[in-house]
């Protein structure tokens, strides 16, 4: 367990270190979107077997105040056991701790009936990011993440319905052979017809034939993981999201 924790956690390291805006402040390293303020594309992640000081997590709110980003934390809590209490005790607050999932290559169950592509053409691209904004409920859709995805070495996938794309997913680039299989969504009036599912084993399925020996996601709900778990994922760890609201009024 303790070296899965590891593996997912320098993959996490690794993927903010693709983001164009990064900083390390002490035993923590920050990634931030430089257009969206959505905190799930702005979030730290601390070393393994990180003992921040009150200085070193001062330092990391000040990074992100400076960018008017709200200071915040996504990591394998098993690989850094004692950040929780230091950030608690800077009064950042638990959001959520989601179970991670996990698939080796050989574990992925085929779900039959559905057909799923990977996108090649960047109208798709578009029409991938349009889907995943109403999927979500965010204002606009963010193609640009999905293209430096794609030429990163990620993959990313949709499922129509007749002309309409009604889903998409995507792959995420390796690092030491590990994979997250990340923003699986599905227009609300084309849900409970097993697309997340067939886009999950697919996307797996792709990832393992370029190399990846480990797949990991986390469900936002029991539901979704009932889905995911249908495609051959199963529990393996808890990934912790924690955050500090802060006021950037002058």
């Amino acid at each position: 367990m303790h070296n899965l924790d590891s593996r997912i956690q320098a993959y996490l390291r690794a993927h903010a270190l693709r983001m164009a805006d990064h900083e390390r402040n002490g035993p923590f390293l920050s990634a931030f979107d430089e257009v969206s303020d959505n905190p799930y594309r702005n979030y730290a992640v601390p070393d393994d077997g990180a003992k921040p000081s009150p200085d070193d997590v001062a330092a990391l709110e000040a990074a992100f105040i400076r960018r008017r980003r709200k200071p915040r934390l996504e990591y394998i809590a098993a690989a850094a056991p004692e950040v929780e209490a230091a950030l608690l005790a800077r009064g950042f607050a638990v959001e959520e701790r989601y179970p991670i999932l996990t698939c080796l290559s050989g574990e992925v169950r085929d779900l039959p009936g559905i057909d799923v592509v990977e996108v090649r053409a960047d109208a798709d691209v578009v029409a991938a990011a349009e889907a995943l904004s109403q999927a979500y409920g965010n204002d606009a859709p963010y193609p640009d993440p999905l293209r430096r995805l794609m030429e990163q070495g990620g993959a990313l996938a949709i499922v129509r319905d007749g002309e309409t794309v009604a889903g998409a997913g995507m792959a995420t680039p390796q690092h030491e052979g590990v994979t997250e299989v990340a923003g699986i969504g599905v227009r609300e009036n084309f849900r409970r017809r097993g697309m997340a599912g067939a886009l999950t084993a697919f996307l797996a399925r792709t990832a393992f034939a370029r190399g990846a020996t480990l797949a990991w996601l986390t469900p936002g709900s029991e539901r979704a993981e009932r889905v995911y778990e249908r495609a051959g994922f199963r529990r393996a760890s808890v990934q912790l999201h924690i955050s500090k609201e802060v006021s950037f009024d002058l």
